[in-house]
């Protein structure tokens, strides 16, 4: 299941440009997001969310960046499709060495074992 859009990152931009100078004009972080999520009408967590992303993106916070956490994701898609290739790859390498042998064929549905079957 997609998550939603969210904000652009545009406003995510604005927004955190607009806590920078909040904190500096109040004194606490905390305070900077919350006047800013009233004025923005979004959720303070959200902000919160966003502000600790681009601070990690800038190199100020640790932790995975926005362009690490797509590449992960990349990899991780990538895994899945070539763990499903080997799976069919292997159902049917034992089906020809079956029949090779002169066996009837086992019957195997590769939608099964895809969906996570055998976990």
């Amino acid at each position: 299941m997609k998550k939603s859009a969210g904000y652009s990152s545009e406003v995510g931009e604005r927004a955190v440009r607009l806590v920078r100078e909040g904190i500096k004009e109040r004194g606490s972080e905390r305070s900077g997001i919350v006047s800013i999520a009233e004025r923005i009408r979004c959720s303070r967590d959200t902000l919160r969310k966003c502000l600790r992303q681009k601070q990690g993106d800038r190199g100020a916070r640790a932790g995975t960046t926005s362009e690490e956490r797509a590449r992960i994701g990349r990899l991780e898609r990538e895994h899945r499709e070539l763990r499903r290739a080997n799976e069919i790859l292997r159902k049917a390498a034992a089906s020809f060495a079956r029949a090779k042998l002169g066996r009837p064929p086992m019957r195997w549905c590769v939608s099964s074992t895809i969906a996570g079957a055998r976990r």
